[in-house]
């Protein structure tokens, strides 16, 4: 449960400090409620990896822009809350590829860092159901309709 509520905390800040420009990683005129772009000074400063034009092609979209800010508070609130942990690891699993594939390669191992891990750590999350353990898993699974449809639990 703490590991869940803990990476939880990570997709939420990283929504809430680009949202609102808090002043860690983006500046207040920096901020998406500010006209900023929460993608393109990631995205627009991609190495030059093998999928550097591809994320510059996008970097700053309107739709990547509207797409990652849903995916980051999407995933943030459900492992906050124990909700929905399949979508949301799969979906939190492939924004932190996407996200590594935007490094490509790795600033501090040949291979691997923090976004392949926190992948890793969601399927484990997920397949360990952590959801039921200070979370709203076990109300959220005998709703019919995520009863009825797997996928959504």
């Amino acid at each position: 449960a703490a590991t869940r509520l803990a990476l939880g905390w990570v997709f939420l800040w990283a929504f809430l400090d680009k949202a609102f420009g808090l002043g860690h990683e983006t500046p207040s005129d920096g901020a998406w409620v500010n006209g900023g772009s929460p993608t393109e000074g990631f995205l627009a400063n991609a190495p030059t990896g093998p999928f550097a034009d591809f994320y510059k092609d996008i970097a700053g979209a309107a739709w990547a822009d509207w797409l990652f800010m849903i995916g980051l508070a999407g995933i943030g609130i459900a492992l906050v809350l124990g909700v929905a942990m399949r979508i949301a690891a799969v979906s939190g699993a492939l924004l932190l590829v996407m996200m590594w594939t935007a490094v490509l390669p790795p600033e501090n191992n040949p291979v691997l860092d923090d976004h392949i891990v926190y992948a890793l750590v969601l399927g484990v999350l997920a397949l360990a159901g952590a959801n039921k353990t200070l979370g709203l898993g076990r109300v959220w699974e005998r709703i019919p309709l995520v009863a009825r449809f797997g996928f959504l639990k």
